[in-house]
């Protein structure tokens, strides 16, 4: 359990402690600040919906949303079983983006995103520019990945019914 805590709240406090900077140092209005010409910028954008600025408008809902995978999550990690390390890396992710996305829902009214990529013109529509995320979101995505490649993983097997 502390394994997962001492990846977890490292990874809310970058989250959070990021979020403030670029609230500090990038107005909402401001185009933002270059970091890779044509590649990489820090932007202010605020989001009050899912994924892609999906479903607007709608905080109260992923308030609690976030709040019962909250309680799943932490569910999971109580009644752990056998170790795993895959689980609880994934776990432990899932449980930093959550904290993260639903601190800034609760203190801010909307999520704060900041970092754009933009992957050029030649690129498909969807990937110029990629929409804003932050650290919770990269969080949450490398957790869903870990997730789907380790129900895959060869070798696993369901424990026997005894």
């Amino acid at each position: 359990m502390k394994f997962i805590f001492f990846l977890s709240l490292p990874l809310y406090a970058l989250d959070q402690w990021t979020k403030h900077l670029v609230l500090r140092l990038i107005g909402p209005e401001e185009p933002g600040r270059t970091v890779i010409r044509d590649f990489f910028s820090l932007v202010n954008v605020t989001n009050t919906g899912a994924a892609f600025g999906s479903f607007r408008n709608n905080n109260t809902f992923f308030i609690v949303i976030s709040s019962v995978a909250l309680v799943v999550v932490l569910a999971l990690l109580i009644r752990r079983r056998a170790p795993d390390v895959w689980r609880d890396v994934s776990l432990a992710l899932l449980l930093a983006g959550i904290l993260g996305n639903l601190t800034d829902r609760i203190f801010y009214g909307h999520v704060i995103d900041f970092l754009l990529f933009d992957l050029g013109k030649h690129a498909p529509r969807i990937f110029h520019p990629w929409p804003a995320f932050n650290i919770a979101d990269s969080c949450i995505s490398i957790a869903v990945v870990l997730f789907i490649i380790h129900s895959f993983w060869p070798g696993k097997r369901a424990a026997p019914n005894r």
